[in-house]
C-alpha cells in the first residue's frame, strides 16, 4: 500500500481488467487497494475516431479491478492531441 502513497494528489492513469482506461487525481486508497479518483475521465479508444473522454467526476475503483496504476506527466498529457490518436481498445483480461 505504501507504494500508492506517492501518487496521492497526482494525476494517474488506471488500466482496469475490463480494458477501461481511467484518468484522474488519486484522492485516496485503502488496504485493499480500492482507489478514489477526483476529476476523473474514462478514455475510450477507437480505430475510427480519436480518443473520447467521458467525464466521471469523483470515482471509486475496486482494487481487484485494477491492473495498472501509473502517474501521468501533466504537461506531456496536455500537449497530446487525443483527437488525432487512433488505437484499438484494450481487450478484457481473462484469467484461467
Amino acid at each position: 500500500m505504501s507504494s500508492l502513497q506517492g501518487y496521492v494528489d497526482r494525476r494517474v492513469l488506471l488500466v482496469l481488467q475490463d480494458g477501461r482506461a481511467i484518468v484522474g487525481v488519486l484522492s485516496g486508497f485503502d488496504q485493499k487497494s480500492n482507489i478514489v479518483l477526483a476529476d476523473s475521465k474514462e478514455r475510450v479508444y477507437s480505430l475510427d475516431e480519436g480518443v473520447e473522454e467521458i467525464p466521471l467526476g469523483l470515482y471509486l475503483v475496486k482494487g481487484e479491478m485494477i491492473c495498472l496504476v501509473g502517474e501521468l506527466d501533466e504537461e506531456v498529457d496536455k500537449s497530446v492531441d487525443l483527437a488525432s490518436i487512433r488505437a484499438e481498445p484494450l481487450p478484457p483480461i481473462r484469467y484461467g
